[in-house]
């Protein structure tokens, strides 16, 4: 490391701030006025299928109560709904209902805006180094998958 210089994770600690302050601004503007931060885990979790509060108790490092609360949060707001389960009823999936992928495609569209904002300042090819780079630390020896997202409370 030079000399003075600050060190990475303190880096990455103000940049992811400062996307997700402005990704929260800019849905405001657009109207997304009910979402918190914390709705992002629950989000992505559920993007791909559904998942359980147990799950995303595991995930965001919290307790089954809190996550199962978020989810209500969620629930109420009409961004995930509880579905009744088949075969197992103490397993209670959730899933993103049509305004969850709304709201999921909007945070998307967000970060692209930012990052254009990145690459105007870097250049696209840097930016793009910087991801490539950023994959190949994260995604581990054998470079197949990231690791989920996990907030840092």
């Amino acid at each position: 490391m030079t000399p003075n210089a600050p060190p990475l994770a303190r880096l990455f600690a103000i940049a992811y701030r400062s996307l997700v302050d402005g990704l929260h601004e800019r849905l405001r503007e657009q109207g997304w006025t009910d979402v918190r931060p914390a709705f992002g885990f629950v989000l992505l979790a559920a993007r791909g299928g559904s998942t359980t509060s147990t799950e995303l108790a595991i995930l965001m490092g919290t307790t089954k109560q809190a996550a199962s609360k978020l989810v209500d949060t969620m629930a109420a707001a009409g961004y995930v709904r509880r579905v009744t389960p088949t075969g197992d009823a103490r397993r209670r999936p959730v899933e993103l209902t049509p305004r969850g992928d709304e709201l999921l495609a909007a945070v998307e569209a967000i970060y692209v805006d930012l990052e254009s904002a990145w690459a105007a300042t870097l250049g696209d090819s840097q930016l793009e180094r910087m991801r490539t780079d950023l994959v190949k630390v994260l995604a581990g020896e054998d470079g197949s998958s990231l690791p989920p997202v996990r907030p840092t409370w």
